[in-house]
């Protein structure tokens, strides 16, 4: 991940400055750091695939070249929360390879028979077949067809014991949370409501984001595992650690008991934990086929996509149509390979979607406008701000890159980060901000987040890690720390514009000119080329470099401008300071003829004597002398006849022609 960070231009006499981007770094304490391997190669671009469920660049200056969106892969895995059905009808629960043991998966689709209409002979061969029982439906799972009947039942006035409990249940798990809410809320109403149907109206309650009515419908219910299970993904939800530890001893060794564990590690970033009690229960139940999905979420989570496509090839094998694995396979392909890759695998999705599971469509969309480097970002992602978490980040990362920073930072200014991805876009964000409003403020927050990742024992050695922790020197202006880090991953970067951006600035603030003008030169972007501190420092590195005609050259591509004014002070200032008269000498002319500042003249003055001593001792050629005095005769002072006729006593004696 690139951050583009910020600098100063080169300092000059009467010039303000400007401040230009660095990149973002990572690595340990503020101090020498230093690295006993190559780093993880923990990146990928932030267009979201903005993630899954990660700004490649973590300064300022427009994320766009270095920050990526991230396809957001599923949800996290399955919770454990599994409605309770209507006790009258417990049924032995059928174990399910879409599914897996201990509840629904947030990420799940149904797939409803959708044909044209039989034929008259169909009609009558099928006339004869029997409806399906409740049971039999329930068993396959098919709850639409279980909606279907039931449904079908009340209206045609035949009583169905239990029927609204299980219209509630099968909405629950074909993810019509609404439904399932008006179910439950009605029959909570009723005198001889089973007591069960609280801890079913929490979960629904908990499905739709409301938490606080889901703790309150939680604690009505009679205590049981479920209810346990629940009260401990609200802790999580709410930052009770004092509740979640409570709920956590409550925890058994049963598998839904575990998948809630499993599950609430995998929120908390604890990939491998997670890993260790899937592959455990799955050792014991290899028909649990779901969870090898859960496994190679977390590989993926944890950089490992070649690994997370070998544990995902096993669910894929049985059940190929899959939305939740698919997505996850588009989304390893987009971090090994590229977009057009990654929207191959989406491709039968798109059309194949049902239409009952609306957040799987919103998902596959929102990692489509990923995938195909923004493209749609503002028609598909503002809606999914609040559905998706990927879908915030990503739509700040594409104001970044349209260089809209005050809208960006507008949508990221009241998240609260969690994740590294989090800390780092907005270090990315307040750093731009800063830069652009020169706030202290603004770069002393970005600075701190980057910081915060950078030394993080999960970031630490990780590619992010050093960039944010080379960001955070670079922001402290600390730029030999900067080069520690940035030379650890540059092996990386080798044509990444904005790395190779923030690399020659900080070899440059190092006085390593000749190094910074060649990785200056490596950079293609024209939005780069064409940026004022991109010039002012390959200017400066020509001039140390000595080759002053060429920083001049830079100067006279130049429209007029208050950025060209700078430039000329730069180059006539840094040429004078070596020696390069000749140039200096030109550029302190215009300056003069454009601010009647009498500093001006003092150090045309000066550059004009120091080019007539270079001639004299051979340094300089003879017949740059009558520019010289074609420059000097342009100011009206009254030192100039003085210093004109000194020069022009010396070429005649020495036959100079002027």
């Amino acid at each position: 991940m690139t951050v583009p960070l910020c600098m100063r231009q080169p300092e000059t006499r009467g010039s303000k400055g400007q401040l230009l981007r660095a990149c973002s770094g990572r690595g340990g304490s503020l101090g020498c750091p230093s690295f006993t391997g190559e780093p993880r190669r923990r990146t990928g671009p932030l267009w979201r695939c903005l993630h899954d469920t990660h700004t490649r660049r973590c300064g300022g200056g427009t994320p766009g070249d270095g920050a990526c969106l991230q396809p957001a892969p599923v949800r996290q895995p399955r919770s454990g929360l599994r409605l309770l059905p209507p006790l009258p009808r417990q049924r032995q629960r059928r174990r399910s390879g879409e599914r897996g043991p201990g509840g629904r998966m947030m990420l799940s689709r149904a797939k409803p028979a959708v044909g044209s209409a039989p034929a008259a002979g169909d009609r009558r061969r099928k006339k004869g077949k029997k409806v399906p029982q409740l049971e039999e439906l329930l068993a396959l799972r098919d709850f639409t067809g279980a909606i279907a009947l039931l449904e079908f039942k009340r209206h045609a006035g035949e009583q169905e014991e239990d029927a609204d409990l299980w219209i509630g249940y099968s909405a629950f798990h074909l993810g019509d949370y609404k439904r399932a809410l008006e179910e439950y809320e009605a029959l909570t109403k009723q005198p001889a409501c089973n007591p069960d149907v609280w801890v079913n109206l929490a979960c629904t309650y908990f499905f739709l984001g409301m938490y606080t009515q889901a703790e309150q419908a939680a604690l009505k219910a009679p205590k049981s595992r479920l209810q346990n299970r629940l009260l401990f993904h609200l802790a999580h939800k709410f930052s009770d650690e004092k509740k979640l530890m409570s709920s956590h001893q409550n925890l058994q060794d049963i598998t839904e008991d575990q998948l809630s564990l499993a599950s609430i590690h995998y929120m908390r970033s604890h990939y491998q934990e997670a890993i260790d009690i899937y592959k455990r229960i799955l050792l014991d139940n290899r028909e649990y086929l779901a969870l090898n999905v859960y496994v190679a979420l977390c590989y993926y989570k944890l950089d490992y996509y070649d690994v997370s496509q070998e544990v995902l090839a096993v669910y894929l094998q049985q059940v190929p149509d899959s939305t939740i694995a698919l997505n996850l396979k588009a989304c390893n392909h987009f971090r090994l390979y590229n977009g057009k890759a990654a929207e191959a695998e989406l491709k039968n999705l798109t059309d194949s979607a049902s239409s009952s599971f609306e957040f799987g469509k919103e998902l596959i969309k929102h990692n489509l406008v990923v995938f195909r480097g923004g493209e749609g970002a503002l028609q598909v992602l503002p809606p999914l701000v609040d559905v998706i978490p990927e879908a915030r980040l990503n739509l700040v990362i594409y104001y970044l890159r349209q260089d809209d920073v005050q809208e960006a930072y507008n949508l990221i200014k009241d998240l609260e980060p969690t994740a590294p991805q989090e800390y780092i876009l907005k270090g990315v964000v307040n750093a731009a901000l800063g830069q652009e409003m020169i706030s202290r403020d603004h770069l002393k927050i970005a600075q701190q987040f980057f910081q915060l990742v950078g030394e993080s024992a999960s970031e630490c050695d990780t590619i992010p890690g050093r960039q944010c922790m080379a960001s955070c020197f670079f922001l402290l202006r600390q730029f030999g720390n900067v080069l520690i880090y940035l030379n650890s991953v540059k092996s990386y970067f080798y044509n990444d514009d904005t790395f190779n951006f923030n690399y020659a600035q900080a070899k440059a603030a190092m006085g390593n000119f000749s190094e910074a003008e060649e990785v200056f030169l490596l950079i293609q972007s024209e939005k780069i080329k064409n940026d004022f501190v991109y010039l002012s420092w390959l200017a400066r590195c020509y001039i140390m470099n000595k080759k002053p005609q060429l920083a001049w050259k830079l100067y006279l591509k130049m429209e007029t401008s208050g950025e060209s004014f700078n430039l000329l002070q730069l180059i006539a200032n840094d040429c004078y300071k070596m020696r390069q008269f000749y140039y200096a000498a030109k550029a302190f002319d215009v300056l003069e003829r454009l601010d009647s500042n009498p500093e001006y003249w003092e150090g045309k003055r000066g550059a004009c004597v120091g080019v007539f001593q270079m001639i004299l001792a051979g340094r300089e050629a003879k017949e740059t002398l009558r520019e010289v005095l074609h420059l000097l005769r342009s100011t009206g002072n009254s030192q100039v006849e003085y210093i004109i006729r000194i020069m022009k006593k010396w070429a005649k004696e020495n036959r100079v022609p002027v």
